[in-house]
């Protein structure tokens, strides 16, 4: 049920997010590539070095003290070790205070992988104290692993709040009393982190205001989506298809744990059928892989994974937020981040969207020219790393005139100079320009075009279409080009386009199909039977090669095959050059995802008066 493959593609690629700085000189690695390299690294400190327990601080030059702590917390109802480092400028102390930034690790990884130390180091080399930390349940910090949960992961972070403050010492008496304060016991503090460390900093500062500001990166807004999307608009409570290579890997990543970091101590053990995660998150990816999703089963599994989520708790998020998302991700997509930030936006919250190109998916180890790399130190001269500085400069060390820049940034991997990459706007764009879905194949602009005719295919018992593997590409193996097969997909190509046609945004299609067996069975009181499918937009050269951008693919468990329903896909940022075409396809499968029970046939109809719409959000004319 659970592949052991999986578990290495999830490690390598989770465990960093962010490349480590090569300040400080470091032995070079044994290597044959970058990115065996990175594979080091992503697996996490307990594959790669000794956690370093040194009695006292450690010196940087004469650029800053690194001092190792512990911080015993209640977390869960459950005493732990919270392992960190203490990060301490140099010339800082009571009567020259600085304020802070607190972070911690990417899912399996810890304080002292390249990531997560890349941070200390970085901030601490600019005047900020840093504490750095293992999250719960992983590293050398105790606790069973909950999901960035803001009632645990969150109250946790707010005890070391508490230390930068002055509230309390560490284990050993270490106090803090160089941290710039609000108030007494409200210390001047950031968070900043990727992925596993980007959501806990939203659920660190719904529980405590004292936080001043966060930088999120590629991280996720709701787990449910992330993990078992269901892209169908307004289809919050019927699962979608399962994203079973990231969620098992994950799963396997934690439950695996003694293999990598011997002897971890009794907080971070549960049970025999649920070793290191809380109960709740083992049932939820039990329920996932069973296949099977009766509605109490489905209605536990939302609730749980929403629960964990920020899109149930932002409404109590009030510090600055920076949202910076990888447009390479099909783990957390930009459609994640754009849905936190029009939330903190509408209510108020002073928040920022970048959209930069690298993600999980890709780059995180070889970012493009200008691009954001801590182990280049370039936060001064890369787009985002300026955009950083001037978040913290501004919320941080209070300089209230400090430009923070625009509401909105993506990147455009279409514009050679690095220092131009980048377009900014006021929103993000939304749907604007229409096409049809014509009968006989056509991707249309004038419905007066569309053509009357019906098409059909049938999906196999096993998977017929390839999106990603998420082991091959960041191991340094070959992912097969994605791909469909023919009869268990329907496609509509547009003509070739006579300019440029830049999409930036989340493109929309509204459909109707026709499948009787499916139509029987999805009232059957098990979602599992409902019809699934998986939208995409290729890039189909002149040659016919196409490109599916970024891998990205929309599954849908359709809520009533009976209705006409709409579907998000995942936001893209894509230049169609002139002499290309759009190709739009549905799809019965994708080996990535669980896919139909049972064989559904589907149809679909189209006439001048009644077909399917394209929308895709375009920009410059």
């Amino acid at each position: 049920m659970l592949l052991g493959q999986t578990y290495w593609s999830v490690s390598v690629r989770l465990s960093v997010e962010v490349p480590v700085p090569r300040r400080v000189p470091r032995p070079a690695p044994r290597r044959a590539s970058r990115t065996r390299a990175a594979l080091a690294a992503l697996l996490g400190a307990a594959l790669t070095a000794p956690l370093a327990l040194a009695a006292g601080p450690a010196h940087a030059g004469d650029r800053y003290t690194v001092t190792p702590l512990k911080f015993t917390v209640r977390a869960g109802g459950r005493s732990c070790a919270v392992d960190a480092d203490l990060y301490r400028p140099a010339g800082v102390d009571r009567t020259h205070p600085a304020p802070a930034v607190l972070a911690t690790n990417g899912f399996g990884g810890s304080k002292s992988d390249g990531s997560t130390d890349a941070i200390g180091k970085a901030f601490a080399e600019r005047g900020y104290v840093s504490l750095i930390y293992s999250g719960l349940g992983f590293g050398h910090t105790g606790c069973l692993i909950s999901l960035d949960d803001p009632g645990i992961d969150g109250r946790a972070a707010s005890r070391l709040v508490d230390f930068l403050g002055g509230r309390r010492a560490a284990d050993d008496g270490t106090r803090a009393d160089f941290v710039a304060l609000d108030a007494p016991g409200d210390p001047r503090v950031g968070m900043i982190g990727g992925s596993y460390g980007g959501a806990v900093q939203l659920a660190t500062a719904a529980n405590d205001h004292r936080v001043d500001a966060l930088v999120p990166l590629i991280t996720w807004n709701d787990l449910a989506y992330s993990l078992d999307p269901n892209n169908a608009v307004g289809a919050r409570e019927v699962p979608g298809a399962f994203k079973w290579q990231w969620s098992n890997g994950f799963y396997l990543m934690g439950e695996g744990q003694p293999l990598t970091t011997p002897s971890l101590d009794p907080s971070r053990i549960n049970s025999l059928t649920c070793l290191h995660f809380v109960t709740d998150a083992c049932d939820t990816v039990h329920t996932l892989n069973s296949g099977s999703y009766p509605a109490d089963r489905t209605a536990r599994l939302l609730g749980y994974a929403r629960s964990v989520s920020p899109t149930t708790y932002l409404s109590r998020v009030k510090a600055p937020t920076l949202l910076v998302q990888g447009q390479a991700d099909t783990l957390f997509n930009l459609n994640e981040a754009t849905a936190g930030y029009r939330t903190l936006k509408a209510q108020g919250t002073p928040t920022a969207l970048i959209w930069q190109s690298w993600g999980h998916s890709g780059g995180i180890t070889d970012p493009a020219p200008g691009e954001l790399d801590l182990a280049q130190g370039n936060l001064e001269t890369s787009y985002v790393g300026r955009r950083i500085l001037a978040w913290f400069d501004r919320y941080l060390r209070k300089h209230r005139h400090t430009d923070t820049g625009p509401a909105f940034a993506y990147y455009r991997d279409w514009v050679g100079d690095p220092h131009h990459t980048y377009a900014t706007a006021d929103r993000v764009p939304a749907p604007d320009r229409t096409l049809y879905l014509s009968g006989d194949g056509r991707l249309v602009d004038n419905r007066a075009e569309v053509t009357r005719g019906s098409r059909g295919y049938t999906n196999w018992l096993v998977p017929t279409s390839h999106s990603e593997s998420s082991l091959a590409g960041t191991i340094g193996l070959p992912d097969p080009a994605p791909y469909d097969t023919e009869g268990t997909f329907l496609a509509w190509t547009g003509a070739p386009l006579t300019g440029d046609l830049d999409v930036v945004g989340a493109p929309r299609v509204t459909l109707r199909v026709v499948s009787p067996k499916a139509e029987r069975t999805q009232d059957s009181g098990d979602a599992a039977d409902r019809l699934v499918l998986f939208a995409k937009l290729y890039d189909v050269a002149p040659d016919g090669a196409q490109t599916l951008v970024h891998r990205l693919v929309a599954p849908v468990r359709v809520p009533d095959v009976t209705r006409r329903f709409t579907v998000t896909l995942p936001g893209i940022v894509h230049r169609y050059p002139a002499g290309h075409r759009l190709r739009f396809v549905i799809a019965a499968s994708d080996d990535a995802y669980f896919g139909n029970r049972g064989i559904k046939p589907v149809t679909v109809v189209s006439a001048p008066g009644d077909t399917e719409v394209l929308r895709l959000p375009v920009v410059g004319g």
